[in-house]
Order: structure tokens, then C-alpha cells, then sequence
């Protein structure tokens, strides 16, 4: 085996592109692994453990890209990495002679192309990410930031300056918003409604507006804050202004706020806002004894969240405890007794979340590179439950998040699979624009591979719309097809997997 690495200096490459360019090499015979990402200091101790030398990364920095392979020979690596590049460097568009607008190199040559534009999203290393949001904000913009790793007192100077001037600051690490109609980051296609959202928690606020429109509801807007605005440090700031904007919004008759849970005293004090506006607070994970603000609906779980939303608007929500696929009773007579151990393998950190708190309300103990209790971390014992955040830095070093490249998750998905005690497997597969354009493709073989010769029951819940590109009832019908268990909710995917633990299959419908 030959490791080959090509290094493009001040060249930014953003994810889906990187994950073009990797899928090209990975495609070629005699490739047994290949790369494409920036050469951030993460990403460089990864490619110097997969067998690069230290000289060849030692100039290499977080402005730079690179292309890395492993091949059966030097010919095999060279093919790899000219498909590689041509598929990073290509604009996935024909060339039929037409001119094209000239792509903008700098924030102030966008605003001078479009003039209209008010939203500015921002994703580029942490380092740099508070500069270019200010660079955004001197020119008034709302800012999306996606970039995470941004420090807690950049943060509050970023929103103080924002709100100073009558603008949102989103983030750091908001990754979904929804903006007068238009998706920005992770979004799922969505009907205008009256429910208005707004999340310190992405895939939190992804399945909120998902849920809300497959129940033909629809949504006004969706702000995303970034899941440290409840904290005591931030105090809501964001929070706080995301509601009262809400609040001044026509289309907007309810109020949805999602999040884990805050800071108590910011909490109460963000709450506050809603004034005369109806306002669902899914806190999840809540403590029972928090108290609810006077004209606030309290949840602890994303589903329980959206049925209250449906409430104030006099809606009867559906029946969320139908499973497509097999019954519980009939996943555990394919199960040996032996086989009774939960894992979940998360591409969404609130799914994950969420997840901990149902299963630690009803199988006990479950251990997480997320713990919600810091004793249940990793390494975990044998013999334990477990969930993990397969979207956090220690999974994604090296390649793509799990929403954009499915697979990433199937070593995982085969190791937890081969382990004798592990009865049930939780996913998640996040549709909308952003996410792998077809993720059962991937995911559906491997699930059906899991479970062949009496391996664990694949529970699965797929996040999205009918409209999402994806398609949401063939991404839902292909992993029935592969012999999955595939819920209503991400809630009840915890919910059926611990069913199949404690051989209980009430648990598949208890109230949320």
C-alpha cells in the first residue's frame, strides 16, 4: 500500500464539494481509503495517523485543502487523485459555452453582485469565523453563523453588536434557519404556516418544522440561535430577540421553542418574552419541577413539543405510535435472548439527546461520548446501553459529517452490529437540502446486512418532508424494505428501542 497526499495552498473547499471529491477517489479499484478536507490541525494529526509523513503536512494550514489516498500502488493513487481534483474543481454543470457569472471572492464583491442580499451565512474555521461574521455585520446584515468553536465572549460581543443594530446574530453553530421562506444550512422544504420556531438546537429545529408540516401545519420562520444562547454566559440574548421579531410577525399565531435544557434562570427569563403570543417551550430533557411562565405550554421531549404546538392551534395531532415495518413482538422473536443491549448511532446531536433522556427514563444507565450524566461517558463498560453523537469532532476528523456522507456510520453500524449482546440499533437519517441526496442507498443494504443471520433490529426514523429532495416516503419505504423498524418520530425510536430491551412492547406507546 502506497499513501499519497496532494496539497491545494489557500484553497477553501466546502464540505459537499470535499465529499464529491472523496467519493471520486473512493470509487476506484484498488482504493482502500481516501480523503478531501481542509488541513486544519484536527484534520492533519488524522492524515499523519493514517500513514502521512510529517514532513508533507509540516507547511500545511487551515487555509489549505488537500487530497489524500491509500492505494494498492502508486498508479492506483495517482488515477485516484486526478479523479479527485477533477471532481472538486469541476462545477458539476455542463459546459455548454454560456458565460457565468464571475463567483465572488470576498464578501464585499457578493454585496456588489447582489445588492438585495440581507442574510450573510458564514462557514469557515472557528478562527476566523467571529471576524467574518463582524465583516458581515459592519455591512447589516443578518448573520447565520454556521461555524462552531467560537469562544463564549466572542459570541456575547457578536450578538450585543447585533442587537445594537436591530439585527440576528445566529450561532455559532446555528445550523438551520428558515428566513422568509428560504432554507439556509440544514433545512427541510417546508408549506408557509403559522407556527413560528425558534431553536437552540439544529436537528431539534429540523424535526420541529418537519413534524409540524407533515401534520399540515406549516411554518412562518425558523430561527436558529445556536445551542449556547441559554446558557448563563449568553443569557438568551438571541433567544430573547428571536421571540419578540416573532412576535411582530403577522404570519406568525404560535410560538415553538426548542432547545436542551437551559440555563433555569435564563429560561424563565427568555420565556417572558412572548408577551400575548401563544408559546410551546420544548425543553428537553426538562426538570418536572421548572416552572412555566404564566400563557407558556411546557414539553420535555421534540414530539410531545410539536402535539402542544397542534393543541394551541386546535389541532388533533395524529397517532405517533405506529411503526411501519415489523411489530416489537415480531423483532423479538427474530432476537436471541441474549440480545438486549441498545445502541444508537446519531448523525443529529439533539436526536442524540433526546434519545439519552427517554432511555434513561426507562432502560437506566446509558453511556455517550454526550453524556447528560458525566459519569455514563466513554469508554463504556460491557455489557452497557449506549448512544453516540457520530456528528462530534472525534467522528469527523478526516470526513464528512454523517448528514452529509451516510457512510460514515456503517463501520459503526457493523461493529455494534457484531456484538452478541446488542439487540437494537437506533438511526437517524436527516433528509432535507444540505444532507446526502440519497442516504437509504447506503443505508438500507447495511441495515438489511445487520440483521441478517439473527444480528440486532435496525430501528429507524427518518427526519424530513415529502418535499424534501430526498423524497421522504422512498427513503421511508426502502428502509422497510431492508427489514427496519421505522417510527413516526425520533422520540419513538428511542421509545421502540427500549421496548425490545426490556421485552416490553407497551413501552412502544407510552405517552410522551
Amino acid at each position: 500500500m502506497t499513501v499519497t497526499l496532494k496539497l491545494f495552498p489557500d484553497t477553501y473547499v466546502d464540505s459537499v464539494v470535499q465529499l464529491r471529491g472523496m467519493r471520486a477517489m473512493r470509487e476506484l479499484e484498488g482504493v482502500e481509503w481516501a480523503s478531501a478536507a481542509m488541513a486544519t490541525p484536527a484534520n492533519v494529526e488524522t492524515l499523519r495517523s493514517e500513514g502521512v509523513e510529517a514532513a508533507d503536512v509540516a507547511d500545511a494550514g487551515s487555509n489549505d485543502f488537500f487530497l489524500v489516498v491509500r492505494a494498492a500502488s502508486d498508479s492506483v493513487a495517482a488515477e485516484a487523485l486526478a479523479a479527485g481534483e477533477s471532481a472538486v474543481t469541476s462545477s458539476g454543470r455542463p459546459d455548454d459555452g454560456a458565460s457565468r457569472p464571475e463567483t465572488p471572492h470576498s464578501l464585499r464583491d457578493a454585496l456588489r453582485s447582489q445588492p438585495e442580499t440581507d442574510v450573510a451565512v458564514i462557514s469557515v474555521p472557528g478562527d476566523y469565523a467571529a471576524l467574518a461574521a463582524y465583516q458581515a455585520r459592519s455591512a447589516d446584515l443578518h448573520v447565520l453563523l454556521f461555524s462552531d468553536n467560537v469562544p463564549v465572549e466572542k459570541e456575547v460581543a457578536l450578538k450585543d453588536h447585533a442587537l445594537s443594530r436591530g439585527r440576528l446574530l445566529m450561532g455559532p453553530g446555528a445550523g438551520t434557519a428558515l428566513l422568509g421562506g428560504v432554507g439556509l444550512g440544514f433545512a427541510n422544504v417546508v408549506t408557509p404556516g403559522p407556527v413560528g420556531v425558534v431553536a437552540a438546537a439544529g436537528t431539534g429545529a429540523q424535526e420541529a418544522m418537519s413534524l409540524l408540516e407533515r401534520w399540515g401545519v406549516g411554518v412562518s420562520q425558523v430561527i436558529g440561535v445556536g445551542g449556547r444562547d441559554l446558557s448563563s454566559e449568553v443569557g438568551g440574548r438571541m433567544a430573547a430577540a428571536a421571540i419578540a421579531a416573532l412576535r411582530e410577525d403577522p404570519a406568525t399565531e404560535v410560538i415553538l421553542f426548542v432547545s436542551k435544557p437551559p440555563s433555569p434562570e435564563v429560561a424563565a427569563r427568555v420565556l417572558a418574552h412572548a408577551g400575548e403570543t401563544p408559546l410551546v417551550a420544548a425543553l428537553v430533557g426538562l426538570d418536572p419541577d421548572f416552572p412555566a411562565p404564566d400563557g407558556v405550554v411546557l414539553a420535555d421531549t421534540l414530539e410531545s413539543g410539536v402535539v402542544r404546538t397542534l393543541g394551541r392551534l386546535g389541532i388533533t395531532p395524529p397517532d405517533t405510535t405506529v411503526t411501519s415495518g415489523p411489530t416489537v413482538s415480531e423483532a423479538l422473536e427474530r432476537l436471541a435472548p441474549e440480545r438486549r443491549l441498545i445502541r444508537g448511532l446519531f448523525s443529529g446531536g439533539t436526536l442524540c439527546y433526546e434519545s439519552l433522556v427517554i432511555l434513561g427514563r426507562t432502560v437506566g444507565e446509558v453511556r455517550s461520548n454526550t453524556p447528560i450524566n458525566k459519569a455514563w461517558g466513554l469508554p463504556a463498560p460491557e455489557g452497557s446501553h449506549q448512544c453516540l453523537d457520530l456528528g462530534e469532532e472525534e467522528y469527523t476528523r478526516g470526513r464528512p459529517h454523517p448528514m452529509i456522507d451516510p457512510e460514515a456510520r456503517i463501520e459503526l453500524l457493523r461493529e455494534h452490529a457484531s456484538d452478541p449482546q446488542v439487540g437494537a440499533l437506533i438511526l437517524d437519517v436527516v433528509l432535507g437540502h444540505g444532507s446526502d441526496p440519497d442516504p437509504a442507498k447506503t443505508l438500507a443494504p447495511a441495515c438489511a446486512a445487520a440483521m441478517a443471520d439473527g444480528g440486532p433490529q435496525v430501528v429507524a426514523y427518518v427526519l424530513g418532508t415529502e418535499h424534501d429532495p430526498q423524497g421522504l416516503a422512498d427513503q421511508r419505504r426502502r428502509l422497510v424494505e431492508a427489514g427496519c423498524l421505522v417510527t413516526e418520530t425520533a422520540a419513538r425510536a428511542s421509545l421502540v428501542a427500549a421496548a425490545i430491551a426490556t421485552e416490553d412492547p407497551s413501552l412502544a406507546g407510552a405517552p410522551l
